[in-house]
This record gives structure tokens, C-alpha cells and sequence, in this order.
């Protein structure tokens, strides 16, 4: 019975000293990590929307409204040239393939989609990991907002956008996440 406490006792302290080099790890990269997303939705927002040159929260009240109605929307920003607004961009998560796909959305004032970004996903490497490429995100910029986009293998409507060859999910998650913005733009935000 020593025997069986004292190894117990040297598993107790490995796994102790484990998760003592794990939490200082992490105190010490999670700032980073956070400064680096932080400039890679900066990077994002100028990409997808590169009218702006001035990306501002939305305000706080009306963002909360639209969250509550809207639980898979992160955030909203508004953006301006010159002081006048151009348009707004609009983080959110769909459920793909893989799991969460987090997009972020680029509509101009005029209703036309500008761009989309592909931030984050867990999809399939060759397959959905297309969502990432140009040749797809760039399907939907100038589409409008006033109709639902479908994917098509050969878009040719106003309202088709580029489908992904065997990632059926991944493209359905896509246009999900950005129709989604599409409707917060026309019901909430358009003038």
C-alpha cells in the first residue's frame, strides 16, 4: 500500500508542476494572442471594406439590441472616410462542417457587399479550408443585399455566389453567416 501512495504521490506532483507551467504559459501569451487577433480584425476590416479608412464600434445600445436578437453576432463596426459613414462590418459564427466558422462581413451604405473574411475555422483541410480562398470570397463582393444568396457551380443570377466542390457545409455555413449580415444590414442598420 506505500508503494501504490507514493506513486500517487509522484503523479499528484508531476501533474501539479504541469499545470503550474501551463497557467503561467498561458498569463503570459494570452495578451499576445489577443493583440494579434486584435490586429488581424483590423487587417480584416480594411480588407473587406477598404472604403474606410476610420473603423468605430457601433453604438453600444444599439449593438446590445442587435445582439440579443442576433446571439451569433461578436461585433459590429461602422466605418467612415473622411468623417462620412461608407458602410459597416459585421463579425459573426456559423456552424459548419468542422464546427464554428467566424466571417466577417463588409456592406457599403449603397447595399452591396464589399467582401468577406474567413477569421477563423475548424473545416476540412483541401475541402472546406476553400472557404479561405479568394476565388470564393470574392463571388460575393458587389452582390446586393436586398436578396437571400444561394451558391451555385456556376454562378450567373444577381444573387448566386460560387459554390464549393464537395464542401456542401461549409459553403451552406458561409452563406448562413453572411446572410445573416445581410438581414442585420437591411433591418437594422440601412437608412
Amino acid at each position: 500500500m506505500s508503494e501504490t501512495l507514493k506513486l500517487g504521490l509522484i503523479l499528484f506532483i508531476i501533474t501539479a508542476v504541469s499545470a503550474s507551467v501551463l497557467a503561467v504559459s498561458n498569463n503570459i501569451t494570452a495578451p499576445r494572442i489577443a493583440e494579434a487577433d486584435r490586429i488581424a480584425d483590423e487587417k480584416a476590416k480594411v480588407e473587406i471594406l477598404p472604403q474606410g479608412d476610420d473603423f468605430k464600434p457601433l453604438d453600444e445600445g444599439k449593438a446590445k439590441a442587435i445582439k440579443d436578437e442576433n446571439p451569433n453576432v461578436l461585433e459590429i463596426f461602422e466605418a467612415y472616410n473622411g468623417g462620412d459613414l461608407v458602410g459597416y462590418t459585421i463579425k459573426n459564427i456559423a456552424k459548419g462542417y468542422g464546427g464554428d466558422i467566424e466571417i466577417m462581413t463588409g456592406i457599403s451604405v449603397e447595399g452591396k457587399i464589399t467582401g468577406i473574411k474567413i477569421l477563423n475555422h475548424s473545416e476540412t483541410p483541401g475541402l472546406g479550408e476553400n472557404a479561405t480562398k479568394t476565388y470564393f470570397s470574392d463571388s460575393f463582393k458587389d452582390k446586393s443585399v436586398d436578396q437571400e444568396l444561394v451558391s451555385a457551380k456556376k454562378p450567373e443570377g444577381d444573387n448566386e455566389v460560387q459554390a464549393l466542390t464537395s464542401a456542401t457545409m461549409t459553403t451552406n455555413a458561409v452563406l448562413d453567416g453572411v446572410n445573416a449580415a445581410r438581414e442585420i444590414y437591411n433591418s437594422k442598420l440601412a437608412d
